[in-house]
């Protein structure tokens, strides 16, 4: 019998074209599994950020609410009830499924299902690409887009809002392509699941809503041109109104389960939830090139400029290529966007893009730490810069971009293989430096902002998340100190931001920030001393974001430290001190030093601050803003300390010294206002002080109030009180009234009324008993304020009246005789009252006005002043007018009902008037 033919293997250029279509119909699997498997192997290389515990307990109130427990979301307070959990409620459940306790393995557990979540965004973008360019190199390119940005791929680990967001809002969009191009119930309706989760995690996730509304409303209004036999329209038409009913239904429904807190009150639920969106209360200042800004007086380009200094450069060139391809392929076809097909997706690419900024830069919608709120314009971001690789491709083919896309990239050209090279190596340009500032790519600049200098980093942008820094350093420690375990302080919140395992914190001796010995403390590096000696061992290209210091006594520091610090001791004793006190204060610069001759060693230690106002980050709770601090170093009988204030710190600070336990009302030795520029706040209220009486407020318990500008010429409310005690500088009200409604949001229209609740904590400064606050105004122009402390106290003020405005109505009042003469000569003109005094002080408009008004027919009255006869207004004078070029003018309109009298003049409450004056219209 015969040996059965040996089986003949296949040719190479077989098994080469079966691994090629095996890697093109996979390869955004592939990617996203190597993303991952280098994801799981870096998770524990990221800290735990101040939000995270805050995350969870949302997380676990919600869960007590769904099972009847306790309060649930009762516990929360009144901005956490409105942050969705749909995300966080499975990780909470993960964490009992796999019954973690550890704090350790159930921040691992949080960081891998958050950037799993991540990957799983990106894919969808990448389905997303291949449907839209029907070319999957170029969709490969789109998932690397999204994967390689440094911000948000360090974000993915430590933030499970914004990242979990942006992923959601790819999903939701794959989705929505998927329904509009199947057109069946069930897509629909699993688009409509998608869109109540992404309304869930940010209310932003709302804009779909109306977007797939509309989209479905254009379908039915084609379908009924469509050429098609009546009985074929009417069946079209009925299948989009039933698709787009079921996908409504199905968002509304999945929104409201998945917010429990919407359950008793859904509509209040999501007014709410609107409002906080944009004027969130966490409105503490952005340092943005340079300059401190209101969060609620953010430059309109500020998202723009940071999603542009941020995203690397290659991206950002694509994308612009990409946004002008379609818009000018909307522009020069504009019947197609309206049509179910690419273009039109395309168009709403561009309008999810470019119009949540626009929309919150016109709204005035608060924002904070970089654009992170703002993540998920990534995703269209990301589709678009396929688009414009795609469009440059088709462009060198001499095709016409979008429509022949997919037959220009087929062509075998050298240039194409140039092109995609360098879109390569472009990406590979990213990944390197995601590696290289690992794990700290939440820090990542590109190169339109200068990197060579991490000092004008801190100078001119918010670095936030300073904790993730401490936490990079702490390993780079735990690896490389010899020995016993080192000692380590902090003076921030770190026992909540180290999620380390039981043997390295074995290696790891931590104590307090109030530790007398430290071998080392971490800080910011806003308060470096010059015996810095960390960061030498942490050789990370953003180490400058974290500092470990040496000892605390000269006895443990090198020969260069001390030798440095009797430098800076003889620099201050060259000058005079700004403060005597137990310790004596010098300035030289931005520096501070702190001085005590003949001091013994065995004296207690102390802490000595500089609390930056306005304070540069949000204080927490239960302490004042935040500070730069040291602690004393000894050398010999000499003590001294040193803060180095950064150089955007330019107005009033509060210098103190603390014994032991820095802040604790009990450890305060002394505490003064100084003012780096003056005049600063101090000189600023007392001038106000001098120059005029307080406002109304006449209750023992308020504050004076003074209106004031600063040197731009921005309005802000100084808030001031002597002997306050800590429960008095809480909570305060603020209505500001605009002379034009259209400034305020446009849910506020119908009020006409801008209502804040500010925290004059957060705004000000509390010394030496006396609590100090200023609150900067917006730029709209303002009619009137009203502010106070509910129950309380309340006060009423008005912007001044512009000079120059005043000037030109007295000039309209030329050669006319006035209607009445008093105290005022009175002018009756264009359904207006003026009040002009030709010299006058600040005595003669210092008591109140009041105005009469007698219509011909007392039914134009309001029903409770019909029994009087007459309308009664009484206003103060710098409601409707000022002083200009020694005289006064005001101008108070009239209703536009006939009138038959008026009368006016002054009069001082519970003593009668000072003067009057009646007179008749003239017909």
């Amino acid at each position: 019998m015969l040996p059965s033919p040996l089986a003949i293997p296949p040719k190479r250029a077989d098994r080469q074209q079966a691994a090629g279509n095996f890697l093109a119909r996979h390869g955004g699997l592939i990617l996203c599994a190597l993303f991952l498997l280098a994801g799981l192997a870096t998770a524990g290389d990221y800290g735990i950020t101040e939000d995270e515990p805050n995350q969870r307990q949302i997380a676990q109130a919600n869960l007590d609410y769904i099972l009847g427990r306790a309060a649930g979301i009762a516990t929360l307070n009144a901005v956490d009830q409105y942050y969705g959990a749909a995300f966080e409620l499975p990780l909470l459940l993960a964490e009992g499924a796999l019954g973690q306790a550890d704090y350790y393995q159930i921040h691992r557990l949080r960081a891998t299902l958050a950037h799993l979540f991540f990957i799983i965004g990106g894919f969808f973008c990448y389905l997303l690409a291949y449907r839209l360019f029907n070319n999957r190199l170029i969709a490969l390119f789109a998932l690397l887009f999204y994967l390689l940005h440094p911000r948000i791929y360090g974000h993915s680990f430590f933030n499970t809002k914004d990242p979990v967001f942006l992923s959601m809002f790819s999903i939701a969009l794959y989705l929505l392509e998927r329904a509009f191009r199947r057109n069946t119930p069930a897509a629909f309706i699993l688009l409509g699941v998608a869109v109540g989760l992404l309304t869930n995690l940010r209310i932003m996730g709302i804009m779909l809503l109306p977007a797939v509304i509309a989209m479905r409303g254009l379908d039915w209004f084609y379908a009924g041109n469509s050429g098609a036999g009546a009985g074929g329209n009417s069946t079209q038409r009925k299948g989009i109104l039933l698709t787009g009913g079921l996908f409504f239904l199905a968002a509304v429904l999945t929104a409201y389960a998945l917010a429990p807190y919407a359950w008793t009150n859904p509509a209040g639920y999501w007014t709410a939830n609107l409002d906080l969106t944009v004027n969130h209360p966490l409105a503490f200042p952005q340092l943005f090139r340079g300059q401190w800004f209101p969060a609620d007086q953010l430059p309109p380009h500020y998202t723009a400029a940071w999603f542009a200094i941020t995203t690397p450069l290659p991206l950002m060139l694509l994308g612009a290529v990409g946004i002008g391809a379609a818009g000018a392929a909307a522009l020069r076809q504009p019947r197609r966007i309206f049509r179910n097909g690419p273009l039109r997706l395309a168009a709403l690419l561009l309008a999810a893009l470019l119009l949540p900024p626009l929309a919150a830069a016109l709204l005035g919608s608060r924002q904070y730490d970089d654009w992170r709120h703002f993540y998920f314009l990534y995703a269209p971001f990301c589709l678009l810069a396929a688009g414009g690789l795609g469009w440059i491709a088709a462009a060198l083919s001499r095709r016409r971009p979008w429509n022949g896309l997919t037959a220009a990239l087929s062509h075998r050209r050298p240039w194409r293989r140039g092109l995609y090279g360098l879109t390569a190596a472009g990406l590979a340009l990213a990944l390197l430096q995601l590696i290289q500032i690992h794990p700290l790519q939440h820090l990542y600049f590109n190169s339109l902002v200068d990197r060579a200098t991490p000092e004008k980093l801190r100078q001119r942008y918010t670095l936030r998340f300073p904790e993730l820094a401490y936490w990079a350093a702490l390993q780079q420690l735990r690896e490389t100190w010899p020995g016993a375990p080192p000692a380590v302080g902090s003076d921030y919140r770190w026992e909540d931001n180290l999620p380390l395992s039981p043997a390295d914190r074995a290696r790891l001796l931590f104590l307090g920030g109030s530790a007398r010995r430290a071998d080392y403390t971490l800080t910011p590096m806003a308060a470096a001393r010059p015996d810095l000696s960390f960061n030498n061992a942490y050789r990370r290209l953003y180490n400058n974001t974290v500092a470990a210091l040496r000892p605390l006594d000269s006895a443990r520091m090198t020969a260069a430290a001390i030798a440095a610090y009797r430098e800076i001791y003889r620099q201050a004793t060259a000058g005079e001190p700004i403060i005597r006190a137990d310790y004596t204060v010098y300035r030289h610069g931005q520096r501070l030093t702190f001085v005590k001759e003949n001091c013994p060693p065995t004296s207690r230690d102390a802490w000595f601050s500089a609390q930056a106002y306005p304070p540069p980050r949000r204080a927490a709770a239960a302490a004042p803003p935040h500070s730069f601090g040291n602690h004393r170093v000894q050398l010999d009988d000499l003590c001294l300390a040193v803060i180095q204030l950064p150089n955007y710190i330019r107005g009033d600070v509060v210098i103190a010294q603390h014994n032991l336990v820095k802040f604790r009302p009990d450890g305060l030795v002394w505490e003064q206002l100084y003012s780096l520029n003056p005049p600063g706040l101090r000189e600023r209220i007392a001038a106000h002080q001098a120059a005029a009486r307080p406002t109304d407020g006449a209750a023992p318990s308020a504050f004076e109030v003074f209106l004031d500008q600063d040197p731009a010429g921005r309005y802000r409310l100084l808030y001031a009180k002597a002997n306050c005690a800590p429960a008095e500088y809480g909570p305060a009200f603020l209505h500001i009234t605009p002379k034009n409604r259209a400034a305020l949001p446009f849910y506020q229209w119908a009020s006409g009324v801008d209502n804040r609740e500010i925290s004059l904590a957060r705004y000000g400064v509390r010394s030496g008993g006396e609590c100090l606050a200023v609150y900067p105004l917006p730029n709209y122009p303002i009619a009137a304020l009203l502010t106070g402390q509910t129950g309380i106290w309340e006060t009423n003020l008005y912007p001044p009246a512009n000079p120059d405005t005043l000037r030109a109505a007295y000039a309209a009042l030329a050669n006319r005789q006035p209607n009445a003469r008093a105290n005022f000569d009175l002018y009756l003109q264009d359904n207006q009252l003026t009040y002009l005094r030709e010299t006058c002080a600040a005595a003669d408009t210092a008591a109140n006005f009041f105005l009469h008004i007698t219509p011909m027919d007392t039914a134009d009255l309001p029903p409770e002043r019909q029994d009087a006869g007459f309308a009664n207004q009484d206003f103060p004078f710098a409601r409707y007018g000022g002083p200009f070029d020694g005289q006064c003018l005001a101008t108070v309109p009239l209703p536009d009902y006939p009138i038959k009298t008026l009368r006016t003049g002054q009069y001082i409450p519970n003593q009668g008037e000072l003067w009057s004056a009646e007179f008749t219209p003239q017909p």
